[in-house]
């Protein structure tokens, strides 16, 4: 069985034009034909996938900037937000949602405090712990940037339809399973 790329062809033969072509398509051509001996059709996803991201990653920012944020900023007060009410959560529990090392926590605890947009208290449960919580602003600001974030996704994914990108997120769950096995 010889493997086929995503557009059913095993590389071998010739590449009928896409009705829209870009520049995924044109890198693509250019690899088949300087290395034949080699199975470029990951880049038919992978590629776009990459390119897609720089736009998401783009169009975060602007929408963080827009109410005052940096990614990481909003990614901890995003993790609060999720919580529910009271919107608190232990240094423990905001490492685990954003990855971080403890010490790069604290880093960002201290400075979104000192922002006004979350708060410390003691732990009444455990008295050398603290819980950190939104404050009216931080809610105010993370409410206003997701929204804005989601508009601006909305607009990336402009071109398909909900099952397209229905079917798009399954697809991206299933390749991303693996890696996220381990939370």
């Amino acid at each position: 069985m010889t493997d086929t790329d995503p557009g059913g062809r095993t590389g071998d033969e010739p590449e009928a034009a896409p009705a829209v072509e870009d520049e995924v398509d044109r890198l693509v051509r250019a690899w088949r034909k300087e290395r034949p001996d080699l199975d470029v059709s990951p880049l038919h996803v992978l590629s776009r996938v990459s390119r897609l991201a720089k736009h998401l990653d783009r169009a975060r920012r602007a929408a963080f900037a827009e109410h005052g944020l940096e990614p990481w900023e909003f990614d901890v007060l995003t993790a609060l937000r999720r919580s529910g009410a009271p919107y608190e959560l232990s240094p423990g529990q905001l490492l685990r949602a954003t990855l971080v090392t403890s010490g790069t926590m604290t880093n960002r605890i201290d400075r979104l405090a000192a922002a006004g947009l979350v708060r410390r208290r003691p732990d009444p449960e455990d008295r050398r712990g603290v819980l950190v919580s939104l404050t009216e602003e931080g809610m105010a600001r993370v409410d206003a940037a997701l929204a804005d974030l989601l508009r601006r996704e909305r607009e990336l994914l402009a071109g398909l339809d909900r099952e397209a990108q229905r079917t798009l997120a399954d697809h991206l769950r299933t390749l991303l399973a693996p890696f996220d096995s381990d939370r």
